[in-house]
């Protein structure tokens, strides 16, 4: 397959050739975007403290919020942080997966301050994506990536997200296609205390739970120490209107269940929360486009169950219909 380039930002193939090009260019000090099974990472060597700082260059991202560290295996991952025997529990039953653990940093990980965001903890993931996979061990390191998204916009789960995005502030997406769990990873901080719950996303709570035997706490109020905890974030250009049940008859609609007559798109027609999920940002963009080609239409959202990958959905929902500083 070829190289494609869309404004001065290059779209590599899922080939061999590609994903050689992706690792060059990170040894090189580049970000390059590439597919995880949760949405698209912006990533760079998380080692590289100039590599580091082009991810919140690109993005616009404020400096105090961490970045996710993805490896290739738990091995990996503890050559960066202390695991506690509750970690090492975690890591074996969900890694790779839809799962970050921020734990305590080990003083000799050699990782760039920024990713941290000054935090003596670090947040890390182990990803379950063939392409991600391959390329973090043709790398050979670890590669901080946060969403593959200006901040606080929505996320990517498509490589022609990425360049609507990010297209010439990066020098490359490596396409693998649409992800397939549609929301970020799950976060968990181990890092004092009891196992609290930072950021709901892909991996079920009570999935986690169950492996800990005991419920997570809730995370300290106020304090930013995973990505996703900003009170604004996942937006589109548009606003959003929750567990809305009726509007205008030219309004679109975010559907759970049967469209009905309405315009827009629906996350699921059988309330099927793994494929609401999965549709979420992608839908996002698209009625983002339609409400722009409408002249600012909102968008109106149904009520989606709070259970389950709806803890997810709704968190991101929230969020991204957050007043916006």
């Amino acid at each position: 397959m070829s190289l494609s380039a869309d404004d001065n930002t290059i779209r590599l193939s899922d080939s061999p050739r590609g994903i050689r090009a992706a690792a060059a260019m990170l040894g090189a000090g580049q970000l390059v975007a590439f597919p995880t099974e949760t949405v698209y990472g912006l990533g760079a060597d998380a080692r590289a403290s100039r590599a580091v700082a082009g991810i919140f260059a690109a993005k616009g991202r404020p400096r105090f919020n961490p970045l996710i560290v993805h490896v290739a295996d738990q091995a990996a991952a503890e050559q960066l942080a202390e695991f506690s025997p509750q970690a090492k529990a975690l890591a074996a039953a969900f890694w790779p997966g839809a799962l970050t653990l921020v734990l305590p940093r080990r003083a000799d990980s050699g990782l760039a301050d920024l990713v941290t965001a000054g935090l003596d903890s670090v947040a890390l993931r182990v990803p379950d994506h063939p392409l991600a996979q391959t390329l973090l061990r043709a790398f050979g390191g670890p590669i901080a990536a946060p969403s593959a998204n200006p901040s606080g916009r929505i996320s990517a789960t498509l490589a022609d997200h990425v360049i609507q995005g990010l297209g010439g502030r990066i020098a490359a997406v490596l396409d693998g296609g649409a992800t397939g769990v549609g929301i970020e990873s799950t976060i968990v901080g181990l890092t004092e205390g009891p196992a609290c719950l930072l950021r709901p996303g892909g991996l079920p709570v009570d999935t986690i739970e169950q492996v800990l035997g005991s419920s997570l706490a809730a995370p300290e109020q106020g304090a930013v120490t995973a990505p996703g905890q900003l009170a604004s974030h996942y937006a589109p250009q548009a606003s959003l209107v929750l567990e809305a049940t009726e509007g205008a008859p030219d309004a679109l609609w975010l559907a759970f269940g049967p469209l009905a007559g309405r315009r827009g798109l629906s996350l699921s027609e059988t309330g099927d929360l793994r494929e609401a999920a999965a549709r979420l940002f992608g839908h996002l963009h698209t009625l983002d486009e339609m409400a722009a080609q409408a002249g600012g239409a909102q968008i109106l959202v149904d009520p989606v169950p709070n259970h389950g990958l709806g803890l997810a959905i709704n968190d991101r929902l929230r969020r991204a219909a957050a007043p916006r500083g």
